[in-house]
C-alpha cells in the first residue's frame, strides 16, 4: 500500500498585546485511501480532545494542549527523538518541538531581558490533577490513527516574539505577512524531510484571497493557482506539492486541529514565563492571557516601573500595530 504526506498548520496568538505569535504544523504519512480521516471531523471521544484550540482549551487550563504536545514527541514527532523518549520538563519538549533552535530564538534580546521571555523558573507540566486521564487517552488517539492509516511523524513550531513581530512591523509587514511567512517554512522544511511531494492545508491568513503576491520563502517559485476566494486559496507548486489555505480549517481538518492544540500549549508556555518574571519582582500582579483585556492593561501598567529601572525596551515587551494590507 502507498502513501502521501499530508500537513496541517495553523497560527495562535495573532492578535494579542503581549507574548508571541506561534505558528505550527504537523506532518503525516498517509496510507492510500485513508485521507479521508484527516478531512473528516472528529468523531465520538476523539472530538472532545481534538479540533479548533479556542473551543477546547483556554488561558491558564492548556492541559490538552500539553497532552498532545507531549505525546507527539514521545512517538518520535519531535527533532530527533526515538519514539519513547519523553522530555523531563517544559523546557525540554519546547525545543524538541520548535524549528528553530533556543540560541536563535533568544539572540535578538538583550542580554539584560533574556530571563523576560527565556527564563524556566518555577516551570513545570500540568499537575496529575490537571492533566488527570488525557495524556493517556491522547496516547490511545494517536495509535488509533495510526491504525486507520494516519501516522503523525512530524510536528514544528515557528515562535515569532514581540521584538521580531515589531521588526516586522518596522518593515512594513503585518503579523498577517508574518504568519504566512512562518507557514510556508514549515511547509518546506517539511517537504525536506518527507522527500517527495506534500498536500498542505493551512488556517486562513487573514483576509488574504491572493497570496502569492505576499509570498515570503515561496515567492519565486513557479506556481499555478488552482484557485482563490474568501473560504478557500489553493496553489499547485511543481516539485512541491499543494498548498491550501482554508478558513476554519482547525475545525475540518484533524491535523490542523492538532496544530492549533500544540501551538496554543507552546504559547501559554511562553507567556506564563512572562507573568512569573514580574511575578517575582511584584507579586500582586495578576496573572494574565496577554490578550485585549482589562486584566493586561493592569499588568502593563503595573509593570511600567519595573521595567523603566531595568532598561527592557518597549519593543521587547508590547507589540506594535500595523493593518494588514488587502488582498
Amino acid at each position: 500500500m502507498g502513501a502521501r504526506y499530508i500537513i496541517g498548520a495553523d497560527e495562535n496568538g495573532l492578535g494579542p498585546r503581549l507574548g508571541p505569535m506561534t505558528v505550527t504544523a504537523v506532518l503525516a504519512r498517509v496510507a492510500d485511501g485513508a485521507e479521508r480521516v484527516v478531512t473528516t471531523k472528529p468523531r465520538g471521544g476523539l472530538k472532545r480532545r481534538l479540533g479548533d484550540s479556542k473551543d477546547l482549551v483556554a488561558h491558564g487550563n492548556c492541559a490538552l494542549g500539553e497532552a498532545w504536545t507531549r505525546a507527539l514527541v514521545e512517538r518520535g514527532a519531535g527533532h530527533g527523538d526515538r519514539p519513547g523518549a519523553a522530555p523531563d520538563d517544559p523546557r525540554s519538549l519546547l525545543e524538541a518541538v520548535t524549528l528553530d533552535p533556543a540560541t536563535v530564538l533568544s539572540e535578538p534580546c538583550p542580554k539584560h531581558v533574556r530571563g523576560q521571555c527565556w527564563g524556566v523558573e518555577d516551570e513545570d507540566f500540568c499537575s496529575d490533577e490537571e492533566m488527570g486521564d488525557l495524556l493517556t487517552l491522547v496516547r490511545k488517539d494517536l495509535k488509533r490513527l495510526e491504525a486507520r492509516g494516519v501516522e503523525i511523524v512530524g510536528v514544528r513550531t515557528v515562535v515569532a516574539c514581540t521584538k521580531r513581530l515589531n521588526e516586522a512591523v518596522d518593515r512594513g509587514e503585518s503579523r498577517f505577512v508574518v504568519d504566512l511567512h512562518a507557514m510556508e517554512r514549515l511547509i518546506l522544511h517539511f517537504h525536506e524531510l518527507a522527500g517527495e511531494e506534500i498536500s498542505a492545508e493551512c488556517g486562513k491568513v487573514g483576509g488574504f484571497g491572493q497570496y502569492g503576491k505576499v509570498f515570503g520563502p515561496l515567492s519565486g517559485r513557479l506556481h499555478m493557482v488552482l484557485e482563490e476566494g474568501r473560504a478557500r486559496s489553493a496553489y499547485r507548486f511543481p516539485g512541491l506539492g499543494e498548498i491550501a489555505f482554508v478558513r476554519d480549517g482547525d475545525a475540518s481538518n484533524i491535523l490542523v486541529g492538532m496544530a492549533s492544540l500544540v501551538g496554543k500549549y507552546v504559547r501559554e508556555l511562553l507567556m506564563g514565563r512572562i507573568v512569573r518574571h514580574y511575578r517575582r519582582l511584584d507579586g500582586d500582579l495578576p496573572v494574565v492571557s496577554g490578550y485585549h483585556d482589562p486584566i493586561t492593561s493592569r499588568f502593563i501598567v503595573g509593570t511600567e516601573a519595573l521595567r523603566k529601572k531595568r532598561r527592557v525596551p518597549a519593543t521587547c515587551f508590547e507589540r506594535a500595530r500595523l493593518h494588514p494590507p488587502k488582498g
